[in-house]
């Protein structure tokens, strides 16, 4: 009784400040125009906002909603050609397909839900299917302008932010073909001090013309084409490291291209009506399906999967009228439906090209021998460090882990593992880190440099196998445990070169790791500025140098010398929701193996010259 009654008052308390705070009422009701929904939740419409620094951001993600409409025009035999400009922070795309209707391009570009591709006569391959990508731009641009020409007349409107300027019509003054032309220049209120960055546009760009065999698009006047598409597209990516000739099939809804290396692991490229699905789906499954069933029935063995696909570099695109993405960026395809004719088509293509080129079809059958010998010899290798393991610890050593992973939904979304230099630097995490969604491994100090070894030597290493199975990825990459792989090293020698050994370690074994995006630098500040009244951690020398000037002759400057030496109270703020990481991306796979041979092969001349020009004097 005495404690009902203790408790009643603050009861009534709560209650009150409960009600006056939380009252739903007809006047909490909003209603929103599309495009305020757009700029309220962008997040829903183009993903991820950033600055431009990654192929994923958000002005990459407008830009290609403008040259998909280029592209259905294409794929609808209307317009053979696409210009691309870009201009400091504005970019242009003109396409020579039929033209918005002049009645309807304000409609086009601003009234959600409305265009033509919801019509199967005008638009049967579409990528854009919601009618909401160019409106998507015009609601996220400072500036915004369409013009559509149709047999000697234009139509054009110039919009800021969603609302509309000004609008024209009427005859061209000099000849123009028909076609679209949208210009537009993403609105920095929405977008912080972001960069174009020329190299992933360029990307974009050769991908659109791998797919769309006979387009020629221009960006910034050079043009970009590709007669054999998906072929051209695995030629790139891994020049001449093929173990046969890159084998190729192109119809009518579907198009796939395969190969072998001797890297470590698989890659693949997927694409649905043009669009690249970078998280794969159904046609992609159905893909590797196939392959399989088509390699099993020609050499008549049943091969397992795993040693026929490792080491195999592929590439999918199919078209589809009703195509169902996870999302409005449409990274991954949803379909069933498509799943037993994709299978079926892979599987005759790939018995198909087996037969026709015999030569080639013993040199893969030979790297699957290979394979099936590397994992006999593995599986041995395995058996013995998991008893050593056992023997140790049930526990993996130098591992705190965290509540959530990778398959938690939501809050695994947000899980990350550091891998950090030292115990000291672990120290620092570990006093600040969430414990729910952030993990730590600690190495010893330099790990052992794995270029050039077979996967089996990670098993003769206790540090670097305890770090495989703390990421979960022996088996597979699939099987990483956590969304974010980070490395957290310090900003001196020592530090770098722990990087390089571990983008070794994860290009040599795990290169889907780094080609998923799953990898990262810690970016953490060199020096602390501080007077009576304020503190700044600066990242750089140029940070540290302004905020001298500010706080003048109080300035107090302390130059961090690794993570070990940053408090942890400070620390929490560098590994929390604002913490900044740097993206480990690959631009093109072929790369991967000169450059991890130049500089962590063999000390050869050339490195050694290297090495003597960029030094850096410190006198």
């Amino acid at each position: 009784m005495v404690g009902g009654s203790f408790l009643f008052p603050f009861f009534n308390c709560y209650t009150s400040i409960m009600t006056e705070q939380a009252r739903y009422d007809e006047s909490k009701i909003t209603t929103l125009s599309s495009l305020e929904h757009i700029r309220l939740r962008t997040g829903m419409y183009i993903g991820r906002l950033g600055d431009g620094s990654h192929p994923a951001d958000g002005i990459y993600i407008l830009l290609k909603e403008i040259i998909d409409n280029g592209i259905d025009e294409f794929i609808m035999g209307k317009g053979q050609r696409i210009d691309i400009n870009i201009s400091g922070s504005t970019a242009r795309v003109r396409d020579f397909g039929r033209g918005i209707p002049l009645g309807k391009v304000v409609d086009c570009v601003s009234v959600i839900n409305t265009g033509a591709k919801y019509n199967d006569e005008v638009f049967q391959f579409s990528v854009g299917l919601n009618g909401v990508g160019t409106k998507a731009v015009n609601a996220l641009s400072e500036h915004f302008m369409v013009r559509s020409f149709r047999d000697g007349e234009y139509a054009e409107a110039v919009f800021s932010r969603g609302t509309l300027i000004s609008e024209n019509r009427g005859k061209t003054e000099k000849p123009e073909k028909d076609g679209t032309e949208v210009e537009f220049t993403p609105d920095p209120e929405i977008f912080n001090a972001y960069h174009f960055n020329m190299e992933f546009v360029e990307h974009r760009i050769r991908n659109y013309a791998y797919l769309n065999a006979g387009l020629t698009l221009f960006l910034n006047g050079v043009p970009f084409r590709s007669e054999n598409g998906l072929l051209d597209l695995l030629s790139a990516e891994t020049g001449a490291e093929t173990i046969y000739n890159i084998g190729h099939f192109r119809g009518n809804l579907l198009e796939c291209a395969f190969t072998h290396t001797n890297n470590y692991g698989e890659e693949y490229f997927s694409f649905v009506n043009g669009q690249y699905t970078s998280d794969g789906g159904t046609h992609l499954s159905a893909f590797k399906e196939g392959f399989l069933k088509g390699i099993q029935s020609f050499f008549k063995k049943e091969y397992r999967s795993d040693d026929i696909r490792e080491g195999m570099v592929g590439a999918i695109a199919v078209k589809i009228k009703a195509p169902v993405f996870e999302s409005q960026t449409k990274n991954k395809l949803g379909n069933s439906d498509i799943r037993s004719w994709i299978v079926s088509g892979v599987k005759d293509a790939t018995e198909d090209w087996l037969h026709k080129n015999p030569e080639d079809a013993k040199k893969l059958e030979q790297k699957i021998i290979s394979n099936e010998s590397l994992r006999t010899e593995l599986n041995a290798v395995k058996k013995e460090a998991r008893e050593a393991a056992k023997k140790i610890s049930l526990k993996i050593p130098k591992l705190k882990d965290c509540k959530y992973h990778l398959e938690d939904g939501l809050m695994g979304d947000s899980s990350t593992i550091f891998i950090t230099e030292g115990d000291s630097a672990a120290g620092s995490i570990v006093s600040s880190r969430d414990v729910l969604t952030q993990a730590i491994f600690s190495l010893r100090g330099k790990p052992e440099n794995m270029y050039g070894k077979k996967k089996s030597a990670i098993y003769k290493n206790e540090e670097l196998y305890n770090m495989m199975m703390a990421l979960g990825i022996e088996n597979d990459p699939s099987g990483l445990r956590y969304a974010r792989v980070v490395m957290a090293t310090d900003a001196d020698f020592d530090g770098f070169h722990i990087r390089n050994l571990l983008m070794t370690f994860f290009l040599s074994y795990f290169e889907e790791l780094v080609s998923s995006e799953r990898i990262f630098i810690l970016e953490t500040p060199l020096f602390r500025v501080r007077n009576k009244k304020e503190t700044r951690y600066c990242y750089n020398e140029k940070e540290r140098d302004t905020a001298v000037k500010a706080f003048g002759s109080a300035a107090e400057v302390t130059r961090f010398k690794g993570l070990g030496e940053i408090n942890p109270k400070e620390f929490a703020q560098f590994i929390g929701p604002e913490m900044r990481l740097v993206p480990v991306a690959l631009t093109v796979l072929q790369d991967v193996p000169h450059v991890l041979n130049f500089y962590m092969g063999k000390n050869t001349p050339d490195r050694r010259d290297y090495i003597m020009q960029n030094l850096i004097s410190e006198l």
